[in-house]
């Protein structure tokens, strides 16, 4: 599993920063984003180092089907019926940490 010594979101996966764990699989790991922006606000990351979507190749349609299927169960275990998810590709549409991840958000 490729990691990026510097990337805060490997940190985690590494266990060298703490997280709130939601959800994790074999490849997946969720947890309560730091700062949430909705009364839930969980993040999904893979749980090796790809910095957005527009690194995604033909090899990846395993895990990255398993990280869809993965919102979607992380809804379940939450009991979220209507929420929503929000993913960054690049520093102009928002992206501020640049390890994949999916916001999954719902406002009570």
């Amino acid at each position: 599993m490729t990691q990026d010594p510097h990337c805060i979101f490997c940190k985690i996966v590494a266990g060298i920063l703490p997280c709130k764990e939601v959800w994790q699989s074999e490849n997946l790991l969720a947890f309560d984003d730091l700062y949430p922006r909705a009364s839930t606000h969980v993040l999904l990351i893979p749980k090796h180092h790809i910095s957005g979507i527009a690194e995604l190749k033909e090899g990846d349609k395993d895990w990255a089907g398993e990280f869809m299927l993965g919102i979607a169960e992380i809804a379940r275990v939450l009991k979220l019926e209507h929420y929503y998810v929000r993913i960054h590709q690049g520093t102009e549409s928002g992206q501020q940490i640049f390890h994949m991840h999916a916001h999954i958000m719902q406002q009570s």
